[in-house]
């Protein structure tokens, strides 16, 4: 596994975060590159944010990485594709995100108020984590190939 391309895109998701982004528009804008989409798609993102939009249910950062996933693997033809693989891996990645962090929750994983300070850093971990655990899978599934160590 190219372990470079992974630090590099936990440390692109991280500093879209720092920049502004929700976590889960912090991973597609890191990620876009190898779905080949536009980025205006950035805007599908946005209400994942904060667990739904501050309803601190399932992570944006985990429901981002699962929408590249879902942009890699899904099926555009409900009547003629399968969609096993996409849901197989969309399964696979939400398990490795729960063992890496103990739940898929964002008011568990982040008990801090949202306007805080501490609230911002926890965000800005989990989401470059995800960011190289999502590299990590994909690059592993071959789902996506290293070219050049850039995202």
């Amino acid at each position: 596994m190219n372990e470079d391309l992974c630090i590099e895109a936990r440390n692109k998701t991280g500093q879209y975060f720092k920049d502004g982004h929700n976590c889960a528009e912090s991973i597609f804008l890191a990620f876009k590159d190898y779905v080949d989409v536009d980025d205006s798609m950035v805007r599908m993102y946005t209400a994942f944010g904060r667990g739904y939009g501050e309803a601190g249910c399932t992570c944006g950062a985990l429901m981002g990485a699962i929408s590249i996933i879902s942009l890699l693997t899904g099926r555009i033809s409900t009547d003629k594709e399968e969609r096993d693989q996409c849901y197989h891996h969309s399964k696979e990645f939400h398990d490795r995100f729960k063992d890496q962090f103990k739940s898929t929750c964002c008011r568990v994983l982040n008990t801090h108020d949202f306007k805080t300070r501490e609230h911002g850093v926890t965000c800005l971990k989990i989401t470059g984590k995800t960011g190289k655990l999502l590299m990590e899978y994909l690059l592993e599934k071959e789902l996506i190939k290293a070219v050049n160590n850039e995202l």
